[in-house]
Protein backbone atom coordinates (compact mmCIF):
# COMPACT_ATOMS: atom_id res chain seq x y z
CA UNK A 1 0.00 0.00 0.00
CA UNK A 2 1.97 3.07 -1.25
CA UNK A 3 1.60 7.06 -0.68
CA UNK A 4 -0.58 7.15 -3.53
CA UNK A 5 -3.13 4.19 -2.83
CA UNK A 6 -3.80 6.06 0.64
CA UNK A 7 -4.49 9.08 -0.60
CA UNK A 8 -6.82 8.23 -2.87
CA UNK A 9 -8.55 6.16 0.24
CA UNK A 10 -8.44 9.90 1.81
CA UNK A 11 -10.44 11.27 -1.21
CA UNK A 12 -12.67 7.85 -1.15
CA UNK A 13 -13.51 8.87 2.35
CA UNK A 14 -14.05 12.62 1.22
CA UNK A 15 -16.44 11.88 -1.35
CA UNK A 16 -18.14 9.45 0.75
CA UNK A 17 -18.82 12.46 3.17
CA UNK A 18 -20.15 14.54 0.80
CA UNK A 19 -23.89 15.30 1.94
CA UNK A 20 -25.30 15.68 -1.89
CA UNK A 21 -29.15 14.30 -0.60
CA UNK A 22 -28.98 16.58 2.28
CA UNK A 23 -27.82 19.64 0.07
CA UNK A 24 -30.54 18.63 -2.63
CA UNK A 25 -33.03 18.88 -0.03
CA UNK A 26 -31.95 22.18 1.01
CA UNK A 27 -32.05 23.69 -2.09
CA UNK A 28 -35.76 22.42 -2.97
CA UNK A 29 -36.36 24.70 0.91
CA UNK A 30 -37.52 21.11 2.23
CA UNK A 31 -35.95 20.37 6.84
CA UNK A 32 -34.22 17.25 6.41
CA UNK A 33 -34.11 16.82 9.71
CA UNK A 34 -37.84 15.81 9.80
CA UNK A 35 -36.88 12.94 7.60
CA UNK A 36 -33.83 11.86 9.15
CA UNK A 37 -33.32 8.10 7.79
CA UNK A 38 -31.19 7.46 10.91
CA UNK A 39 -34.80 7.92 12.77
CA UNK A 40 -37.48 6.87 10.29
CA UNK A 41 -36.50 5.47 6.95
CA UNK A 42 -36.53 5.41 3.53
CA UNK A 43 -40.13 5.59 3.21
CA UNK A 44 -40.78 8.43 5.53
CA UNK A 45 -38.50 10.38 3.71
CA UNK A 46 -40.47 9.96 1.05
CA UNK A 47 -43.14 10.80 2.43
CA UNK A 48 -41.79 13.96 4.05
CA UNK A 49 -39.23 15.12 1.08
CA UNK A 50 -40.94 13.92 -1.76
CA UNK A 51 -40.10 11.68 -4.72
CA UNK A 52 -38.19 14.14 -6.70
CA UNK A 53 -35.75 14.92 -3.74
CA UNK A 54 -35.68 11.39 -2.31
CA UNK A 55 -34.41 9.84 -6.20
CA UNK A 56 -32.03 12.58 -6.61
CA UNK A 57 -30.44 11.58 -3.14
CA UNK A 58 -30.71 8.26 -4.18
CA UNK A 59 -28.82 8.32 -7.20
CA UNK A 60 -26.36 11.00 -6.15
CA UNK A 61 -25.82 8.61 -3.31
CA UNK A 62 -25.41 5.44 -5.87
CA UNK A 63 -23.12 7.31 -7.61
CA UNK A 64 -20.49 8.03 -4.83
CA UNK A 65 -20.41 4.48 -4.22
CA UNK A 66 -19.48 3.46 -7.54
CA UNK A 67 -17.04 6.77 -7.95
CA UNK A 68 -15.07 5.71 -4.12
CA UNK A 69 -13.98 2.44 -6.04
CA UNK A 70 -13.61 3.49 -9.94
CA UNK A 71 -10.97 6.23 -8.13
CA UNK A 72 -8.73 2.93 -7.73
CA UNK A 73 -9.69 0.67 -10.59
CA UNK A 74 -6.14 0.97 -11.79
CA UNK A 75 -4.94 -1.32 -8.49
CA UNK A 76 -5.78 -5.06 -9.63
CA UNK A 77 -8.32 -7.15 -7.55
CA UNK A 78 -11.45 -6.70 -6.01
CA UNK A 79 -9.48 -6.29 -2.50
CA UNK A 80 -8.68 -2.05 -3.31
CA UNK A 81 -11.97 -1.57 -4.21
CA UNK A 82 -13.29 -3.09 -0.80
CA UNK A 83 -10.75 -0.83 0.98
CA UNK A 84 -12.15 2.55 -0.93
CA UNK A 85 -15.69 1.79 -0.08
CA UNK A 86 -14.84 1.06 3.67
CA UNK A 87 -13.11 4.28 3.51
CA UNK A 88 -16.16 5.92 1.22
CA UNK A 89 -18.99 4.12 3.55
CA UNK A 90 -17.02 5.84 6.71
CA UNK A 91 -17.16 9.15 5.43
CA UNK A 92 -20.90 8.61 4.38
CA UNK A 93 -21.65 7.67 7.95
CA UNK A 94 -19.37 9.98 9.88
CA UNK A 95 -18.93 13.50 7.82
CA UNK A 96 -16.79 15.91 9.11
CA UNK A 97 -18.20 17.72 12.06
CA UNK A 98 -16.25 20.98 11.44
CA UNK A 99 -17.55 20.88 7.87
CA UNK A 100 -21.00 19.66 8.56
CA UNK A 101 -22.26 20.09 11.74
CA UNK A 102 -25.67 19.77 11.75
CA UNK A 103 -25.57 16.96 9.75
CA UNK A 104 -25.23 14.69 13.16
CA UNK A 105 -28.98 14.23 12.51
CA UNK A 106 -29.38 13.49 9.66
CA UNK A 107 -26.89 10.52 8.60
CA UNK A 108 -28.40 8.05 6.57
CA UNK A 109 -27.76 4.34 6.80
CA UNK A 110 -25.88 3.81 4.09
CA UNK A 111 -27.77 1.44 2.28
CA UNK A 112 -27.98 3.12 -1.88
CA UNK A 113 -23.95 4.24 -0.97
CA UNK A 114 -23.52 0.40 -0.39
CA UNK A 115 -25.52 -0.76 -3.37
CA UNK A 116 -23.41 1.55 -5.12
CA UNK A 117 -20.62 0.31 -4.02
CA UNK A 118 -21.15 -3.52 -4.51
CA UNK A 119 -21.96 -1.96 -8.93
CA UNK A 120 -18.57 -0.39 -8.71
CA UNK A 121 -17.02 -3.74 -7.63
CA UNK A 122 -18.79 -5.58 -10.35
CA UNK A 123 -18.31 -2.75 -13.30
CA UNK A 124 -14.66 -1.37 -12.36
CA UNK A 125 -12.83 -4.33 -10.10
CA UNK A 126 -14.33 -7.32 -11.80
CA UNK A 127 -16.31 -9.00 -9.11
CA UNK A 128 -18.64 -11.48 -10.59
CA UNK A 129 -22.15 -10.32 -10.77
CA UNK A 130 -23.29 -13.22 -8.87
CA UNK A 131 -20.55 -12.42 -5.72
CA UNK A 132 -22.70 -8.82 -6.00
CA UNK A 133 -25.96 -10.26 -6.39
CA UNK A 134 -25.93 -12.61 -3.42
CA UNK A 135 -26.09 -9.84 -1.19
CA UNK A 136 -28.15 -7.80 -2.46
CA UNK A 137 -30.72 -11.01 -2.39
CA UNK A 138 -29.91 -11.68 0.87
CA UNK A 139 -30.52 -8.18 1.89
CA UNK A 140 -33.89 -7.77 -0.23
CA UNK A 141 -35.33 -11.70 1.64
CA UNK A 142 -34.34 -10.10 5.26
CA UNK A 143 -35.83 -7.02 4.44
CA UNK A 144 -39.42 -8.34 2.72
CA UNK A 145 -39.09 -10.42 6.34
CA UNK A 146 -38.70 -8.65 8.99
CA UNK A 147 -38.87 -5.31 7.45
CA UNK A 148 -36.02 -3.69 9.37
CA UNK A 149 -33.39 -2.42 7.28
CA UNK A 150 -30.54 -1.95 9.29
CA UNK A 151 -30.73 -5.55 10.00
CA UNK A 152 -31.09 -6.30 6.47
CA UNK A 153 -28.46 -3.63 5.47
CA UNK A 154 -25.83 -6.10 8.19
CA UNK A 155 -26.99 -9.17 6.85
CA UNK A 156 -26.62 -8.22 3.30
CA UNK A 157 -23.04 -6.81 4.42
CA UNK A 158 -22.43 -10.57 6.27
CA UNK A 159 -22.93 -12.32 3.14
CA UNK A 160 -20.65 -10.03 1.32
CA UNK A 161 -17.82 -10.73 3.63
CA UNK A 162 -18.19 -14.69 4.23
CA UNK A 163 -17.88 -14.66 0.30
CA UNK A 164 -14.62 -12.57 0.38
CA UNK A 165 -13.42 -14.16 3.68
CA UNK A 166 -13.59 -17.74 1.43
CA UNK A 167 -12.66 -15.88 -1.22
CA UNK A 168 -9.16 -16.23 -3.26
CA UNK A 169 -8.69 -13.00 -2.04
CA UNK A 170 -5.63 -11.03 -0.79
CA UNK A 171 -5.55 -10.01 2.87
CA UNK A 172 -6.36 -6.24 1.95
CA UNK A 173 -9.47 -7.51 0.88
CA UNK A 174 -10.28 -9.52 3.84
CA UNK A 175 -9.38 -7.02 6.04
CA UNK A 176 -11.83 -3.71 3.95
CA UNK A 177 -14.79 -6.40 4.12
CA UNK A 178 -14.28 -7.06 8.12
CA UNK A 179 -13.96 -3.04 8.41
CA UNK A 180 -16.79 -2.20 6.19
CA UNK A 181 -19.23 -4.86 8.74
CA UNK A 182 -17.87 -3.36 11.52
CA UNK A 183 -18.65 0.16 11.15
CA UNK A 184 -21.94 -1.09 9.82
CA UNK A 185 -22.57 -2.63 12.95
CA UNK A 186 -21.24 0.03 14.82
CA UNK A 187 -23.43 2.99 13.17
CA UNK A 188 -26.58 0.55 13.67
CA UNK A 189 -25.91 -0.59 17.22
CA UNK A 190 -28.32 2.13 18.31
CA UNK A 191 -31.07 0.50 15.64
CA UNK A 192 -30.18 -2.90 16.86
CA UNK A 193 -30.72 -1.99 20.58
CA UNK A 194 -34.37 -0.31 19.10
CA UNK A 195 -34.87 -3.86 17.73
CA UNK A 196 -34.74 -5.73 20.63
CA UNK A 197 -36.62 -3.09 22.90
CA UNK A 198 -38.85 -3.46 20.23
CA UNK A 199 -39.32 0.44 19.17
CA UNK A 200 -37.42 0.32 15.74
CA UNK A 201 -39.84 1.36 12.86
CA UNK A 202 -40.21 -1.49 10.53
CA UNK A 203 -41.06 -0.31 6.81
CA UNK A 204 -44.38 0.82 6.25
CA UNK A 205 -44.75 1.91 9.55
CA UNK A 206 -45.06 5.79 9.82
CA UNK A 207 -43.15 7.67 12.47
CA UNK A 208 -44.56 10.71 13.42
CA UNK A 209 -43.15 14.32 14.41
CA UNK A 210 -44.11 17.46 15.32
CA UNK A 211 -45.72 19.50 13.36
CA UNK A 212 -47.00 17.28 10.32
CA UNK A 213 -50.74 17.50 11.60
CA UNK A 214 -52.97 20.11 12.97
CA UNK A 215 -54.60 17.67 15.41
CA UNK A 216 -51.79 16.09 16.49
CA UNK A 217 -48.30 16.63 18.53
CA UNK A 218 -45.53 14.73 19.59
CA UNK A 219 -43.07 15.39 22.49
CA UNK A 220 -41.10 13.01 24.30
CA UNK A 221 -40.34 12.45 28.15
CA UNK A 222 -36.95 11.27 30.17
CA UNK A 223 -37.17 8.87 32.71
CA UNK A 224 -34.51 6.85 34.65
CA UNK A 225 -34.05 3.56 36.82
CA UNK A 226 -35.72 4.38 40.36
CA UNK A 227 -34.20 0.53 41.83
CA UNK A 228 -31.47 -1.77 40.81
CA UNK A 229 -34.58 -3.91 39.23
CA UNK A 230 -35.31 -1.26 36.76
CA UNK A 231 -31.67 -0.84 35.10
CA UNK A 232 -33.26 -3.87 33.55
CA UNK A 233 -35.96 -3.11 31.94
CA UNK A 234 -34.91 -2.53 28.62
CA UNK A 235 -34.66 -5.04 26.19
CA UNK A 236 -31.12 -4.47 25.39
CA UNK A 237 -29.87 -4.84 29.09
CA UNK A 238 -32.09 -8.05 30.31
CA UNK A 239 -28.87 -10.39 29.83
CA UNK A 240 -26.96 -8.62 32.34
CA UNK A 241 -29.45 -9.25 35.04
CA UNK A 242 -29.01 -12.98 35.44
CA UNK A 243 -25.35 -12.27 35.70
CA UNK A 244 -25.80 -9.73 38.40
CA UNK A 245 -28.15 -12.29 39.98
CA UNK A 246 -25.32 -14.86 40.42
CA UNK A 247 -22.98 -12.39 41.72
CA UNK A 248 -20.39 -12.04 39.10
CA UNK A 249 -20.88 -8.60 38.51
CA UNK A 250 -20.79 -6.39 41.69
CA UNK A 251 -23.65 -3.22 42.25
CA UNK A 252 -20.38 -0.33 41.45
CA UNK A 253 -19.44 -2.61 38.48
CA UNK A 254 -23.51 -2.66 36.81
CA UNK A 255 -23.65 1.29 37.55
CA UNK A 256 -20.43 1.63 35.74
CA UNK A 257 -20.98 -0.25 33.06
CA UNK A 258 -24.69 1.72 32.81
CA UNK A 259 -22.75 5.11 32.55
CA UNK A 260 -21.46 3.64 28.57
CA UNK A 261 -25.11 3.57 27.55
CA UNK A 262 -26.22 6.38 25.52
CA UNK A 263 -30.11 7.73 25.78
CA UNK A 264 -32.40 5.47 23.98
CA UNK A 265 -36.27 5.54 23.04
CA UNK A 266 -37.31 2.96 25.26
CA UNK A 267 -41.17 3.22 24.61
CA UNK A 268 -43.86 5.30 23.00
CA UNK A 269 -47.21 6.37 24.78
CA UNK A 270 -50.35 6.43 22.51
CA UNK A 271 -53.80 7.02 22.99
CA UNK A 272 -54.26 10.37 24.88
CA UNK A 273 -56.52 12.32 23.22
CA UNK A 274 -57.33 16.15 24.35
CA UNK A 275 -61.32 17.12 25.01
CA UNK A 276 -60.75 19.36 21.81
CA UNK A 277 -59.74 16.57 19.44
CA UNK A 278 -55.89 16.44 20.04
CA UNK A 279 -53.65 13.59 19.33
CA UNK A 280 -50.67 13.59 21.53
CA UNK A 281 -47.89 11.27 20.98
CA UNK A 282 -44.79 11.05 23.61
CA UNK A 283 -41.54 9.11 23.06
CA UNK A 284 -40.39 7.83 26.19
CA UNK A 285 -36.63 8.02 26.76
CA UNK A 286 -34.26 6.61 29.28
CA UNK A 287 -30.59 5.50 30.30
CA UNK A 288 -29.81 3.53 33.20
CA UNK A 289 -29.15 5.75 35.65
CA UNK A 290 -29.89 4.79 39.26
CA UNK A 291 -31.06 7.96 41.85
CA UNK A 292 -27.91 7.97 43.48
CA UNK A 293 -25.94 8.76 40.16
CA UNK A 294 -27.46 12.56 40.02
CA UNK A 295 -25.78 12.77 43.68
CA UNK A 296 -22.34 11.74 43.05
CA UNK A 297 -22.41 12.82 39.68
CA UNK A 298 -24.10 15.45 38.90
CA UNK A 299 -22.20 16.70 35.54
CA UNK A 300 -22.83 13.25 34.11
CA UNK A 301 -26.40 13.04 34.03
CA UNK A 302 -26.09 16.68 32.58
CA UNK A 303 -24.46 15.31 29.76
CA UNK A 304 -26.88 12.74 29.44
CA UNK A 305 -29.61 15.10 29.90
CA UNK A 306 -28.40 17.34 27.10
CA UNK A 307 -28.17 14.07 24.78
CA UNK A 308 -31.73 13.23 25.12
CA UNK A 309 -32.72 16.61 24.44
CA UNK A 310 -31.09 16.23 20.91
CA UNK A 311 -32.33 12.72 20.43
CA UNK A 312 -36.06 13.75 21.81
CA UNK A 313 -35.31 16.51 18.41
CA UNK A 314 -33.68 14.14 16.43
CA UNK A 315 -37.09 11.84 16.54
CA UNK A 316 -39.61 14.82 15.80
CA UNK A 317 -40.61 15.82 19.06
CA UNK A 318 -40.99 19.60 19.89
CA UNK A 319 -41.10 19.36 23.66
CA UNK A 320 -39.07 17.51 26.18
CA UNK A 321 -39.84 16.34 29.59
CA UNK A 322 -37.34 15.88 32.75
CA UNK A 323 -38.65 13.11 34.64
CA UNK A 324 -37.82 12.01 38.45
CA UNK A 325 -34.12 13.55 39.29
CA UNK A 326 -33.48 14.92 35.59
CA UNK A 327 -35.63 17.80 36.92
CA UNK A 328 -32.78 18.33 39.09
CA UNK A 329 -29.94 18.54 36.72
CA UNK A 330 -27.81 21.70 34.78
CA UNK A 331 -29.64 24.05 37.34
CA UNK A 332 -33.30 22.43 37.17
CA UNK A 333 -33.24 22.38 33.40
CA UNK A 334 -31.71 25.72 32.17
CA UNK A 335 -28.89 24.32 31.05
CA UNK A 336 -30.39 21.61 28.98
CA UNK A 337 -32.58 23.89 27.43
CA UNK A 338 -29.09 26.61 27.06
CA UNK A 339 -27.66 23.29 24.94
CA UNK A 340 -30.33 22.02 22.56
CA UNK A 341 -32.41 25.10 21.86
CA UNK A 342 -34.26 23.45 19.17
CA UNK A 343 -36.59 21.94 21.33
CA UNK A 344 -38.60 23.08 24.62
CA UNK A 345 -37.76 21.49 27.83
CA UNK A 346 -39.43 21.32 31.01
CA UNK A 347 -38.95 19.69 34.45
CA UNK A 348 -42.65 19.86 35.18
CA UNK A 349 -42.68 21.64 38.37
CA UNK A 350 -45.18 23.92 37.96
CA UNK A 351 -48.58 21.43 37.43
CA UNK A 352 -46.41 19.21 39.55
CA UNK A 353 -46.97 21.70 42.59
CA UNK A 354 -50.65 22.38 40.83
CA UNK A 355 -51.37 19.00 41.13
CA UNK A 356 -51.44 19.04 45.17
CA UNK A 357 -54.24 21.15 45.21
CA UNK A 358 -56.27 18.46 44.50
CA UNK A 359 -55.25 16.38 47.75
CA UNK A 360 -54.24 18.98 50.45
CA UNK A 361 -57.72 20.03 50.34
CA UNK A 362 -59.42 16.65 50.90
CA UNK A 363 -56.75 15.82 53.64
CA UNK A 364 -57.67 18.77 55.60
CA UNK A 365 -61.38 17.82 55.06
CA UNK A 366 -61.07 14.81 56.58
CA UNK A 367 -59.55 15.23 59.95
CA UNK A 368 -62.23 18.63 59.83
CA UNK A 369 -64.83 15.64 59.82
CA UNK A 370 -62.94 13.71 62.27
CA UNK A 371 -63.73 16.76 65.06
CA UNK A 372 -60.32 18.05 64.52
CA UNK A 373 -60.08 22.02 64.18
CA UNK A 374 -56.94 22.55 61.41
CA UNK A 375 -55.70 25.50 63.64
CA UNK A 376 -54.52 22.73 65.89
CA UNK A 377 -52.60 20.49 63.40
CA UNK A 378 -48.62 20.78 62.65
CA UNK A 379 -47.83 20.02 59.22
CA UNK A 380 -44.06 19.55 58.07
CA UNK A 381 -42.79 20.14 54.87
CA UNK A 382 -39.92 18.19 53.97
CA UNK A 383 -37.52 19.57 50.94
CA UNK A 384 -39.01 23.32 51.40
CA UNK A 385 -36.07 24.46 49.84
CA UNK A 386 -36.98 23.68 46.69
CA UNK A 387 -40.65 24.89 44.45
CA UNK A 388 -42.42 21.77 44.52
CA UNK A 389 -42.29 21.48 48.54
CA UNK A 390 -42.15 25.13 48.89
CA UNK A 391 -45.60 24.89 46.88
CA UNK A 392 -46.98 22.80 49.40
CA UNK A 393 -46.41 24.88 52.23
CA UNK A 394 -48.04 27.73 50.75
CA UNK A 395 -51.25 25.99 49.82
CA UNK A 396 -51.20 24.45 53.23
CA UNK A 397 -50.44 27.73 55.44
CA UNK A 398 -53.71 28.54 54.98
CA UNK A 399 -55.50 26.33 57.11
CA UNK A 400 -53.01 24.93 59.46
CA UNK A 401 -51.90 26.26 63.05
CA UNK A 402 -47.97 25.25 62.68
CA UNK A 403 -45.67 24.52 59.72
CA UNK A 404 -42.76 23.60 59.98
CA UNK A 405 -40.30 23.73 56.84
CA UNK A 406 -37.65 21.29 56.53
CA UNK A 407 -34.94 21.58 54.67
CA UNK A 408 -30.86 21.44 53.95
CA UNK A 409 -30.28 25.11 53.51
CA UNK A 410 -31.02 27.09 57.09
CA UNK A 411 -31.01 30.78 55.60
CA UNK A 412 -32.81 29.78 52.61
CA UNK A 413 -35.35 28.30 55.06
CA UNK A 414 -35.66 31.42 57.14
CA UNK A 415 -36.50 33.69 54.23
CA UNK A 416 -39.16 31.38 53.25
CA UNK A 417 -40.64 31.68 56.31
CA UNK A 418 -40.19 34.97 56.49
CA UNK A 419 -42.39 35.48 53.47
CA UNK A 420 -44.79 33.24 54.10
CA UNK A 421 -45.23 34.98 57.99
CA UNK A 422 -45.76 38.19 55.79
CA UNK A 423 -49.03 36.46 53.86
CA UNK A 424 -49.92 34.10 57.07
CA UNK A 425 -49.66 35.78 60.01
CA UNK A 426 -51.46 33.21 61.52
CA UNK A 427 -50.08 30.35 61.25
CA UNK A 428 -46.61 29.83 63.16
CA UNK A 429 -43.61 28.89 61.06
CA UNK A 430 -40.72 27.16 61.99
CA UNK A 431 -37.77 26.26 59.81
CA UNK A 432 -35.46 22.99 60.81
CA UNK A 433 -32.38 21.06 59.03
CA UNK A 434 -33.77 18.16 61.04
CA UNK A 435 -35.83 15.75 59.27
CA UNK A 436 -36.88 14.01 62.46
CA UNK A 437 -38.86 17.21 63.40
CA UNK A 438 -41.56 15.24 61.72
CA UNK A 439 -42.33 13.58 64.87
CA UNK A 440 -44.48 16.58 65.89
CA UNK A 441 -46.60 16.63 62.70
CA UNK A 442 -50.05 15.37 61.95
CA UNK A 443 -49.53 16.22 58.04
CA UNK A 444 -46.18 15.10 56.31
CA UNK A 445 -46.34 16.61 53.24
CA UNK A 446 -42.52 15.58 50.66
CA UNK A 447 -41.03 16.24 48.19
CA UNK A 448 -37.26 16.10 48.01
CA UNK A 449 -34.29 15.55 45.87
CA UNK A 450 -32.63 12.92 47.94
CA UNK A 451 -31.81 9.74 46.15
CA UNK A 452 -32.21 7.96 49.25
CA UNK A 453 -35.24 7.69 51.78
CA UNK A 454 -35.65 10.96 54.25
CA UNK A 455 -38.49 10.00 56.12
CA UNK A 456 -38.14 6.62 58.46
CA UNK A 457 -40.70 4.94 61.25
CA UNK A 458 -38.79 6.58 63.88
CA UNK A 459 -39.98 10.29 62.63
CA UNK A 460 -42.95 9.58 61.97
CA UNK A 461 -46.05 9.39 65.18
CA UNK A 462 -49.26 7.19 65.02
CA UNK A 463 -51.68 8.57 63.13
CA UNK A 464 -49.66 10.88 61.27
CA UNK A 465 -50.94 11.28 57.58
CA UNK A 466 -47.68 11.31 54.55
CA UNK A 467 -48.05 12.69 51.27
CA UNK A 468 -45.19 12.00 49.43
CA UNK A 469 -44.30 13.41 46.02
CA UNK A 470 -41.15 11.93 46.04
CA UNK A 471 -39.93 9.96 42.96
CA UNK A 472 -38.09 7.86 44.18
CA UNK A 473 -40.13 7.69 47.03
CA UNK A 474 -39.32 10.02 50.09
CA UNK A 475 -40.93 7.66 53.17
CA UNK A 476 -39.05 4.30 54.04
CA UNK A 477 -41.38 1.46 53.65
CA UNK A 478 -40.91 1.06 57.37
CA UNK A 479 -43.27 4.18 58.01
CA UNK A 480 -46.15 1.55 57.36
CA UNK A 481 -45.44 -0.14 60.96
CA UNK A 482 -46.33 2.91 62.73
CA UNK A 483 -49.94 2.85 63.83
CA UNK A 484 -52.15 4.46 61.83
CA UNK A 485 -49.84 6.30 59.35
CA UNK A 486 -51.61 6.78 56.01
CA UNK A 487 -49.66 7.27 52.91
CA UNK A 488 -50.11 9.08 50.13
CA UNK A 489 -48.67 8.97 46.78
CA UNK A 490 -48.24 12.31 44.87
CA UNK A 491 -48.86 14.24 41.90
CA UNK A 492 -50.56 11.12 40.16
CA UNK A 493 -52.72 12.04 36.94
CA UNK A 494 -54.57 10.90 34.15
CA UNK A 495 -54.33 11.26 30.42
CA UNK A 496 -57.71 12.07 28.47
CA UNK A 497 -58.26 9.19 26.40
CA UNK A 498 -56.93 5.62 26.57
CA UNK A 499 -53.28 5.67 26.85
CA UNK A 500 -51.20 2.63 25.94
CA UNK A 501 -47.75 2.07 25.15
CA UNK A 502 -47.45 1.08 21.68
CA UNK A 503 -44.87 -1.51 21.83
CA UNK A 504 -45.77 -3.07 24.88
CA UNK A 505 -43.05 -1.42 27.79
CA UNK A 506 -45.12 0.50 29.83
CA UNK A 507 -46.80 -2.26 31.21
CA UNK A 508 -46.26 -1.96 35.25
CA UNK A 509 -43.14 -0.01 34.82
CA UNK A 510 -44.19 3.38 35.25
CA UNK A 511 -45.30 2.12 38.38
CA UNK A 512 -48.43 4.75 38.62
CA UNK A 513 -50.98 2.81 37.49
CA UNK A 514 -52.45 1.72 34.58
CA UNK A 515 -53.11 4.40 32.03
CA UNK A 516 -51.66 7.14 34.47
CA UNK A 517 -48.64 9.40 34.50
CA UNK A 518 -46.44 11.59 37.18
CA UNK A 519 -47.56 15.25 37.12
CA UNK A 520 -44.43 16.46 35.60
CA UNK A 521 -44.81 14.27 32.44
CA UNK A 522 -48.78 15.24 32.56
CA UNK A 523 -46.85 18.92 32.22
CA UNK A 524 -45.04 17.83 29.31
CA UNK A 525 -48.37 16.49 26.99
CA UNK A 526 -49.84 20.15 28.45
CA UNK A 527 -47.56 22.09 26.74
CA UNK A 528 -47.11 19.95 23.31
CA UNK A 529 -50.78 20.01 23.18
CA UNK A 530 -51.55 24.15 23.56
CA UNK A 531 -47.72 25.33 22.55
CA UNK A 532 -47.52 26.93 25.27
CA UNK A 533 -43.81 27.71 25.19
CA UNK A 534 -43.95 30.18 27.39
CA UNK A 535 -45.09 28.24 30.04
CA UNK A 536 -42.10 25.59 30.22
CA UNK A 537 -40.50 25.15 34.41
CA UNK A 538 -37.27 25.91 34.70
CA UNK A 539 -34.52 26.55 37.10
CA UNK A 540 -35.41 27.10 41.09
CA UNK A 541 -38.62 29.43 40.62
CA UNK A 542 -42.08 28.99 39.32
CA UNK A 543 -44.34 31.59 38.41
CA UNK A 544 -47.95 31.07 40.37
CA UNK A 545 -49.51 31.76 37.59
CA UNK A 546 -47.79 29.16 35.54
CA UNK A 547 -49.01 26.70 38.15
CA UNK A 548 -53.01 28.29 37.89
CA UNK A 549 -52.60 27.82 34.58
CA UNK A 550 -51.47 24.01 33.68
CA UNK A 551 -54.43 23.33 36.39
CA UNK A 552 -57.08 25.16 34.77
CA UNK A 553 -55.68 23.67 31.46
CA UNK A 554 -55.23 20.55 32.44
CA UNK A 555 -59.09 20.47 33.43
CA UNK A 556 -59.66 21.71 30.18
CA UNK A 557 -58.30 19.33 28.12
CA UNK A 558 -59.54 16.47 30.55
CA UNK A 559 -56.40 15.39 32.61
CA UNK A 560 -57.64 14.12 35.76
CA UNK A 561 -55.20 13.99 38.70
CA UNK A 562 -56.09 10.81 40.85
CA UNK A 563 -54.34 12.23 43.87
CA UNK A 564 -56.93 11.54 46.69
CA UNK A 565 -57.65 10.18 50.72
CA UNK A 566 -58.86 7.35 48.87
CA UNK A 567 -55.62 6.53 46.64
CA UNK A 568 -53.43 3.50 47.16
CA UNK A 569 -50.47 3.69 49.23
CA UNK A 570 -46.99 3.74 47.67
CA UNK A 571 -46.17 0.32 45.80
CA UNK A 572 -43.26 -0.87 48.27
CA UNK A 573 -41.36 -1.53 44.61
CA UNK A 574 -41.13 2.12 44.11
CA UNK A 575 -39.70 2.34 47.64
CA UNK A 576 -36.05 1.78 48.62
CA UNK A 577 -33.69 0.30 51.66
CA UNK A 578 -31.45 2.55 53.42
CA UNK A 579 -29.06 2.28 50.65
CA UNK A 580 -31.19 3.34 48.21
CA UNK A 581 -31.23 0.56 46.37
CA UNK A 582 -33.97 -2.73 46.06
CA UNK A 583 -32.51 -6.23 46.22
Amino acid sequence: MNLEFLLLLLLAYAIGALPLGYWAARVRGVETLRAAPYNIGFENALRVLGEPTVMIGFVADFLKGALVVGLVAGWEGNAAGLMAGFAGFVGHLWPPAFLFPRLYAVRGRGNVFLLGVVGGLTVFAGMPFWVAALPVIVWAAVLGYWRFVSLATLSGLLMLTLIVVVSPVDALGRWAVLLLLSAATWRFKENLGRIIDRTEPRVGEVHHVAGERNDQVVTAFFIHALTIEDFFISGRLTWLEPIYKLGWISTPQLIALGKLVRPFKIGELRGIYTSDGKEIICYLLSTPVLPQMFKDDPEFCKTRAIQAARLAHELGANTFGLGAFWGTVGKKGLEVQAAVPEIHVTNGGAYTAGSIRAAVPEIIKHFAARGENPKNLTAAVLGANGVVAFGMARMVAPEIGKVILIGRDLERLEKSAATLRKAHPETRFVSSVTPHDCIEADLIFSATSDPLPVIFAADVKPGAWIYDEGRPADADPDVLSVPGVRLIPGGVVQPPGGMYDANGWAKGKLKFGRGNVPACLAETLIIAANQCWDRVSLGETTRIENINYFVREAERLGFTVLESIDAPAVPLETMRSSDGIVH
